[in-house]
């Protein structure tokens, strides 16, 4: 016997449905913690594991003394916040309904290495970060702006990334 799911942009929207339901009935359920563990593989190699996928290489460009054999972290950061919108995109156009033809969202930011390498004190993070999203749909220009405000407003990354949160570095 096979099982139906219900889905609008790939989405199983009954999954979706359960968890809310699941958290409203029990707000303890949406407190969680994830992680990740970084092994360091020699020069600017890591691999990051995370669950049961397949590991995740780390690496830093030539010109910043890697071997440029995997995107580095402030890459994967940007990749992050992408990934993180484009799931709320498809997410929130799923609960109202609207179909998402095609879905882009391209990242970029701004970084100064002299702090990084140590050549003078500063911050060594990102400066500034812009998203650009490209999306098609046969929704309207105001449903499209509220699903865009909508994912804006509850991205997890983009959250994280605009806001100071405390960060704890503990040596073991």
């Amino acid at each position: 016997m096979t099982t139906s799911t219900l889905t609008l942009n790939d989405v199983d929207i009954a999954a979706v449905g359960a968890l809310a339901d699941a958290i409203t009935t029990d707000p303890v359920k949406a407190d969680t913690t994830w992680s990740a563990s970084v092994s360091w593989d020699g020069g600017f190699r890591t691999t990051t594991t995370i669950r049961d996928f397949a590991p995740i290489p780390t690496d830093e460009p030539e010109g910043l003394g890697g071997g440029d054999t995997a995107p580095n972290p402030v890459e994967q950061l940007l990749g992050a916040l992408g990934s993180c919108l484009a799931i709320g995109y498809a997410a929130n156009a799923t609960a109202a309904g609207i179909r998402i033809d095609n879905l882009r969202i391209d990242v970029e930011g701004d970084l100064n290495l002299k702090s990084f390498l140590g050549l003078e004190p500063g911050h060594a993070g990102y400066d500034t970060l812009r998203a650009s999203v490209h999306i098609e749909s046969d929704a309207t220009d105001d449903a499209i702006a509220t699903l865009h405000d909508t994912v804006v407003a509850t991205s997890p990354v983009g959250h994280t990334l605009a806001g100071a949160i405390p960060l704890t570095i503990d040596l073991k």
